[in-house]
């Protein structure tokens, strides 16, 4: 039966998340060391503050949230350990991550109920994240836009006037080899930018297929910006030290990111420029 908030209701769900958290510590440890030491990974690290954002864009959500603990909480929590059992026993990371996020999704079930999840989908959706990109999917993803890149980046060096070869995804400028996997790496932009543009269009209110189109472009949007980095970048391998060209690649790293959520932005105020009718409300309401 729905009632309204009360002290017991908050010590449950803190108590159930906190046990839940505690029995899958091991797991989240893994994976965020693994996205410390792995640029591939990295965007992991942003996935819970991306996740706390959406959640307070929806603050106000939080009235409608009555508690409604369910024993069907206890399913999702049997299912995540029988996948983190399997992940251990074959050795699928996969089934481990997945596993250990439904243990604690299905304690707060438990708690709470459904509403949280309803009310706050988006935020939970940010959460799925957390969970590392596997190895042979990183692989499809990455080795196109790397190949998109650096197609694109040597045609913009031979219109400025930069001799440039390509041999695959490899530029070689005043002989110098500079591989794109090394100079921009194609799956660190492509999962930083999937995060980037989730969190922009579930920041505002807008209609589904307004959040498609931008969603659509986000490949798009990725490739340029990793254009745009790796064109200075690939110039300073070629006509300055090895020093110089590997802090320009790091400082400029995530300053991209930035500039793919002003892209998304110019998008979307074009949009509302041309009355090209997206949003949801026509006055400041939930998102």
């Amino acid at each position: 039966m729905r009632r309204s908030w009360q002290f017991v209701d908050g010590l449950a769900l803190a108590l159930l998340t906190g046990l839940a958290l505690v029995a899958t510590a091991s797991i989240w440890g893994d994976i965020f060391a693994l996205a410390a030491r792995d640029d591939e990974s990295s965007y992991i690290l942003i996935a819970p503050g991306v996740a706390l954002w959406l959640a307070w864009c929806r603050r106000d959500r939080i009235r409608y949230c009555l508690p409604r603990p369910s024993p069907l909480g206890c399913l999702a929590i049997v299912g995540g350990w029988g996948l983190m059992f399997l992940g251990h026993e074959r050795a699928i990371d996969l089934f481990r991550d997945v596993g250990a996020l439904l243990t604690v999704a299905g304690a707060v079930y438990v708690a709470v109920g459904r509403d949280i999840f309803i009310r706050f989908a988006a935020a939970w959706g940010a959460l799925l994240f957390l969970i590392p990109v596997p190895g042979r999917l990183r692989h499809v993803i990455a080795v196109p836009l790397q190949q998109a890149s650096a197609g694109v980046t040597q045609f913009i060096l031979d219109v400025t006037g930069f001799a440039v070869e390509r041999h695959g995804n490899m530029l070689v400028v005043n002989g110098v080899e500079v591989a794109i996997a090394e100079a921009c790496n194609g799956m660190r932009m492509v999962a930083a930018m999937a995060l980037i543009a989730y969190a922009f269009v579930f920041s505002f209110p807008m209609k589904w297929w307004g959040r498609l189109v931008l969603l659509g472009i986000s490949p798009l949007v990725a490739i340029l910006v990793n254009v745009i980095r790796l064109y200075p970048t690939t110039i300073l391998y070629g006509h300055s030290t090895a020093e110089i060209a590997d802090a320009f690649h790091d400082l400029a790293g995530w300053g991209v990111l930035f500039l793919a959520m002003g892209m998304m932005w110019s998008v979307l105020a074009l949009l509302r420029y041309l009355e090209v009718p997206i949003a949801r409300y026509n006055v400041r309401e939930e998102v």
